[in-house]
C-alpha cells in the first residue's frame, strides 16, 4: 500500500465534504501520485477524442477545475471537471454527503455546490495537454435551464475537450424532467443550434449523461433525441434513487446513490442503451467501477470509456493503476488486442 494510499484512509477520520476539500488542497499543492506510462492495450478513440486509457475520472470530484491537471498524473485517461452551473450556488445545506463504509457506496445530495462558470473557465484556460471535460448544469433557481446550459456551453467552448449534458442528478428538484422526450427535444435542439453557431474549428463532443433509474420506453426516446440533434455520445450513468439492501447507518438518507451497490442496474441500462442505440453514438459507461472486472464488463456491455469517482474512496488514489492493470490483463485474456476490440462483446 502506498503512502498515498494510507493517507486516503486516514482521510475517513473526517467528516467526509471536509475530507473531500483537503484532498483537493493537497493535490492542487503537488502532492498527488504520478503514475508510469499507460499499457497500449488501454489506448483508444472516443467520438473523435483520443485517449491514453479509457479509464476517466468522472464529475463531482473537481467540480470547480482545480485539479484536473494532477488527476490526469495519477492516471486517468481522461478527467471530466463539474457539473458547473452559469452562477456560484452554496447547495444544500450540511450535512450532504455521506461514506456508507459497510457498501462502499457513498450517498450525496450536494445540489450542484459550485462556484460559477468564471473561475471554473479561467482555470481551464490554463490547462496543458489532456483530455479534459466540461459538466454543465443549470442554477436551481434559474427561469430557464435550457439557458443556463446554453450558457455553459458557450462559455466553456474552446477551453473543454468535451462537454456533458447533466440532466440526471437527482438533487436539483425538477432537474431529472429534462429527460422527459419533449423536454429533451427542446434542451438538445437549443443546444445544438448554439453549437452550430460557435466557431467550426472549435467544435468538440456533447454527451448527455442520463439516470440509471429509466424504463424501456424512455431509453429509445432518449436516443432517438441524441441522434436526431447530433450529439455524439451518452454517458450511463448518473447515481440512483433508489435503494437496494444497505447495512449501513446512512441507508436511510435522502440522494443519489453510488459506488458498489449501482454497479448492476447501471451495467444492465448501459446494455440497453448499447441495443437501443446499435453503435449510432459512442457510449461511456459510469457508476460502480471499483476493479479492472467492473470496467471490463462496462466495456463489453458496450462502453467505449469508463467512468468512476466513488469508489477511489475507499480504494484510494492508486486505485486506478489497479483497474488499469487488471482490465489490461482481462482483455489478453479474452483475446483482445485492444479495448475498442472488446467493446459490446456482449
Amino acid at each position: 500500500m502506498s503512502l498515498h494510499d494510507i493517507a486516503a484512509r486516514a482521510m475517513h477520520v473526517l467528516d467526509p465534504e471536509d475530507a473531500h476539500r483537503l484532498t483537493i488542497r493537497l493535490l492542487a499543492m503537488g502532492l498527488g501520485p504520478r503514475a508510469r506510462g499507460d499499457d497500449p492495450i488501454l489506448a483508444t478513440q472516443v467520438a473523435g477524442l483520443r485517449l491514453p486509457n479509457c479509464v476517466g475520472l468522472a464529475p463531482g470530484f473537481d467540480k470547480n477545475a482545480e485539479v484536473f491537471g494532477p488527476m490526469l498524473a495519477s492516471g486517468f485517461g481522461f478527467v471530466e471537471c463539474g457539473t458547473v452551473t452559469p452562477l456560484a450556488q452554496a447547495g444544500n445545506p450540511r450535512p450532504r454527503l455521506f461514506r456508507l463504509s459497510e457498501d462502499r457506496a457513498v450517498i450525496n445530495r450536494m445540489g450542484f455546490n459550485n462556484e460559477g462558470l468564471e473561475p471554473f473557465a479561467a482555470r481551464l484556460a490554463r490547462r496543458g495537454p489532456g483530455v479534459v471535460g466540461a459538466n454543465i448544469g443549470a442554477n436551481k433557481d434559474a427561469e430557464d435551464r435550457v439557458a443556463d446550459y446554453v450558457t455553459g456551453l458557450t462559455r466553456l467552448w474552446g477551453l473543454a475537450s468535451y462537454f456533458t449534458i447533466n440532466i440526471s442528478s437527482p438533487n436539483t428538484p425538477g432537474l431529472r424532467a429534462l429527460q422527459t422526450k419533449a423536454a429533451l427535444e427542446e434542451l438538445l435542439g437549443r443546444l445544438a443550434q448554439a453549437r452550430d453557431a460557435l466557431p467550426a474549428a472549435g467544435r468538440v463532443p456533447m454527451f448527455l449523461k442520463v439516470a440509471p433509474d429509466l424504463e424501456d420506453g424512455e431509453v429509445e426516446a432518449i436516443v432517438e433525441t441524441v441522434v436526431a440533434n447530433g450529439l455524439e455520445g451518452i454517458i450511463v450513468s448518473n447515481t440512483t434513487i433508489s435503494r437496494p439492501q444497505l447495512a449501513s447507518k446512512f441507508a436511510g438518507e435522502t440522494g443519489g446513490l453510488s459506488g458498489a451497490p449501482l454497479t448492476a442496474l447501471s451495467t444492465r441500462m448501459l446494455g440497453a442503451f448499447a441495443q437501443a442505440a446499435g453503435g449510432r453514438v459512442a457510449l461511456i459507461g459510469a457508476g460502480g467501477i471499483g476493479s479492472g472486472q467492473d470496467a471490463y464488463a462496462k466495456i463489453r456491455a458496450g462502453a467505449s470509456a469508463v467512468q468512476l469517482y466513488s469508489a477511489m474512496v475507499f480504494g484510494g488514489p492508486g486505485l486506478v493503476t489497479r483497474i488499469k492493470r487488471e482490465l489490461a490483463a482481462c482483455l489478453r485474456r479474452d483475446g483482445f488486442a485492444s479495448v475498442a476490440h472488446a467493446v459490446g462483446a456482449n
